[in-house]
């Protein structure tokens, strides 16, 4: 029996990496997709993928170039993470973000219903575009971005909800809630605190800026959230899903334990610093996991503390 064959679009992030590496460790046959070539890629080289799986050159802004590479594959199933993906970064460049997202979706949603397809397609969605969530997020939940790259996300959501309902192509987003991994970019504040938190235990006099510590996540284990993704395409009905723990935390919590962990005490060595502060900072973001474990049977295993515990050993042995 042949191998399936999966194409993960920007292959060399925090998601698109482990995904290459459950769908490996499945049998699959993997195709990543990148804008550059890079050799060595530090999470492949970690994740120990690095010969397994054949890497493909394409923007995804380029419509010929993607349908070449999508006709000389002709893949069971396409995950896409590429994208810039930093939302302070979308306030920065709002048009790159803008069409790297919009676009991007557009493009392969495009491809698969010119080409008929038959496969399956998840496109990854951000809790981004709710906003505050006084309560947890339902998929029906009111939505308000305010960022350029949550009103990217909304876009891109409602863009493959319509091409699903009205072309009938496989199509599903995943919108995920915060989740952390060591793979996750050094700019995301739970890296900055995790790594700063060992630099001061090594060095007391070690002082870190922050912005607004009052904000309220759900943080979750991405090598879980990929495993969700996964069952999403393989569930009998194509249907959106929210992937989260259903846990709120504050920052200043995440802060206070992941200092606690090292028998540190936080207010000596983290400030919290109003310039530093985001004007359409989200306070408050959570959803609701009863959905999905009602219709995949999933239910994240790691919530705050383990994530913490997680990261903090990661980087202790390998610092």
């Amino acid at each position: 029996m042949e191998s399936k064959k999966a194409l993960v679009l920007g292959c060399y992030g925090q998601d698109g990496s482990l995904i290459c590496k459950s769908l490996l460790e499945k049998g699959y046959k993997v195709i990543g997709l990148a804008k550059a070539k890079i050799n060595n890629n530090q999470r492949h080289v970690e994740l120990n993928i690095q010969d397994d799986l054949e890497i493909v050159e394409a923007d995804l802004r380029d419509l010929s170039t993607l349908t070449e590479v999508f006709n000389s594959n002709i893949p069971d199933e396409i995950y896409n993470f590429a994208a810039q993906s930093s939302v302070g970064l979308s306030f920065e460049k709002p048009i790159a973000t803008i069409e790297s997202i919009v676009n991007g979706t557009l493009n392969i949603l495009e491809i698969a219903r010119h080409s008929s397809f038959d496969g399956k397609l998840f496109f990854a969605g951000s809790s981004e575009m709710f906003g505050d969530t006084q309560i947890r997020a339902t998929i029906t939940h009111s939505q308000n971005p305010k960022s350029p790259y949550a009103i990217a996300k909304q876009a891109s959501y409602n863009l493959v909800k319509l091409y699903r309902n009205i072309y009938n192509i496989k199509c599903v987003t995943g919108i995920l809630f915060s989740h952390e991994s060591p793979y996750r970019n050094k700019n995301f504040i739970t890296q900055k605190i995790v790594n700063g938190a060992i630099k001061c235990s090594t060095n007391k006099k070690t002082q870190i800026r922050i912005g607004n510590m009052n904000v309220f996540r759900d943080w979750g284990w991405a090598a879980e959230y990929v495993e969700a993704m996964q069952l999403m395409l393989k569930a009998e009905t194509m249907k959106d899903q929210i992937i989260c723990t259903g846990e709120l935390n504050s920052l200043e919590e995440f802060i206070k334990l992941t200092f606690e962990k090292l028998n540190l005490n936080y207010k000596d060595h983290i400030t919290s610093e109003e310039i530093l502060f985001r004007k359409t900072d989200i306070k408050y973001s959570c959803g609701d996991p009863e959905p999905i474990t009602k219709d995949l049977k999933w239910k994240a295993k790691f919530h705050m503390n383990e994530v913490i515990d997680k990261l903090l050993e990661y980087q202790i042995k390998n610092n």
